[in-house]
This record gives C-alpha cells, structure tokens and sequence, in this order.
C-alpha cells in the first residue's frame, strides 16, 4: 500500500466528505473515490459507510477507525524519518521528540536543553504528556525518542537513566481544610477522607502501602493521569489529591500542599528502547542528560 493512499485516506476521514477531500488534495473525485475502493478491496474490509446515492458524506467503520489510527502513526514515523535522514549531515540540528509524566524533574531536562543551546546547537523538543503507560506505549511504537517515567522498566527492553533527585508526595487541599493546619499528613490522617489518587502504573499499590491500608478499603471518589484537572476537582472540594509536589502553583489560590509523614518519594527514569538508533539531535541530548547525571553508557 503506497503512503500516498493513506494521505488520501486520512484526508477522507478529515473532510467526511469525498468532494471535499478531493478538492483539498487536487483530485477528481472520481479518481479518489476509486482509489479508497482499491483500498478496500486491498484490505479485504469495507472501511468507508458511504451515503445514500448522491451523498459524498461519509463515516468510518470500525475497521476504517483503526486503518485511521495506523495510518496516523505510520505517516508521523515517516514524516519524522525523513526530517532525520535530511539532517543527518548536520553538526547538531533537528527534533527531540520526549514523552514525560508531570513532574518537577522536567526541569533537569530544561537545563540541558539551555546549555546545548548556549553552545549553538538548533534542536527542537516536543513534549507529549501523559502516564507511564502512555509515555512507553508511544516510546514502543517509535512515535518518541525518550521517555521520562516513575516506574520500572524491563532491562531486556530498555536502557534508562536514573534521576538524583525524588520527587515528594504529598496531599493537594484547599486551605480551609482542617488538615491545611498540619505541616504534614500521616496514613491515619487519610483513612476516612475522600482520596483522589493517580492511576500511574504502579503508583496506586506504592501508595496502598505508605497507607497500610488496601485502596479497596479508601474512599477514592476519583483518579487521575494529569494533575492539573484532580487540582480543579480540589478545588471545587470534591475530595483531596495525593499527588507529587511542585506541580501545582499554590500560592495565591484556594489551595495548598501538605507532605506525607513518613516521607514517600518517587524517583523518575529518562528511558528509550534498547538498541535504538538516535538522530544526532537526540544522541547530543543523551549525552549532555549523561554529563548531568554523571551517568555511564
């Protein structure tokens, strides 16, 4: 299947439209209405439920939902490898591309990022934000290069640095709370209250465990992937956030965070896959990560 096919493809699903998608991509409609059938046929399933006799309007099937997906992927890896290979004969030029959970880690990549730059290197970075799964199904499907997660990752499948510094849990509440008058929160302190926990991998049983009670026997009113909306559900006193600190700016607002006692840390990994062959962009911002850190290969 040629990857132009899919770009026509995609346009269609854009458009919803066939007469619409043509004109956008400088076809006949006839022409693109032949080559989705040719698509079809190639693929063994309809895709496309076309509209009564005179309609172009159109809607994906299941099958035509995930054709969308991949094809979205495979043209992003492309897209992506092309702007690789046309910089390869470049000193340092080009695009990071880093999954990462929120966290006040993020700064550490920052300051590389600054000083590569100080010593004129042009790379681009783009952040997707997300959970650990999140970040390590995109770092699977090539969609990023690095990945920056709370868990721990399969040594069999990728190599990964450590950072030094934890980052502190602690409860997110509005300032009239009682438990705002404490200047930390211990396990019995959230046995009874209304938890809004993050449903990170893993973090749930860590959490379980600082508790010494099972998350079956909380009341977790809701969980969460990014905390800035588990801030607002806070904020309108639906219930208290566990959460890391220096995520969510306190001063100035309704609300404030208060550490667990005893202390709970969670240390972050930058991690890629095992094997994996960087652009010089990103081979430039492992090393200088490494010089941070003190790392060896």
């Amino acid at each position: 299947m040629e990857l132009r096919v899919l770009q026509y493809f995609l346009a269609v699903a854009r458009e919803k439209n066939i007469s619409a998608a043509a004109a956008s991509l400088h076809l006949s409609q006839p022409t693109l209405s032949t080559q989705l059938r040719q698509m079809e046929e190639e693929l063994g399933k309809q895709l496309l439920i076309r509209g009564a006799k005179g309609s172009r309007r159109v809607q994906l099937t299941d099958e035509g939902l995930i054709v969308r997906r991949r094809a979205e992927e495979i043209l992003s890896l492309v897209q992506k490898m092309e702007s690789e290979v046309a910089l390869s004969d470049e000193a340092v030029e080009g695009e990071v591309y880093i999954g990462a959970g929120e966290t006040d880690s993020i700064r550490l990549l920052a300051r590389a990022a600054r000083r590569l730059e100080g010593r004129g290197h042009q790379i681009r970075y783009h952040i997707a934000s997300g959970n650990a799964g999140f970040v390590l199904e995109q770092l699977d499907k090539g969609l990023i290069d690095l990945g920056l997660v709370y868990t721990q990752v399969d040594p069999q499948k990728y190599e990964s640095i450590q950072l030094p510094l934890g980052d502190r849990m602690g409860v997110l509440m509005r300032r009239d709370d009682p438990l705002a008058r404490k200047e930390a929160i211990c396990p019995q302190d959230l046995w009874k209250r209304r938890l809004i926990l993050s449903h990170q991998q893993g973090t749930e049983e860590q959490i379980s465990g600082w508790l010494r009670r099972n998350v079956t026997r909380l009341q977790v009113v809701a969980t969460y992937n990014l905390v800035f909306n588990a801030s607002l559900l806070v904020d309108e006193g639906f219930g208290i956030a566990v959460c890391l600190d220096k995520l969510i700016h306190t001063e100035g607002s309704n609300l404030c965070f208060r550490p667990l006692e005893p202390p709970f840390e969670l240390t972050a990994r930058l991690v890629w896959k095992i094997y994996q062959v960087f652009s010089k962009a990103t081979e430039k911002f492992v090393e200088e990560m490494r010089a941070e850190l003190g790392a060896q290969p």
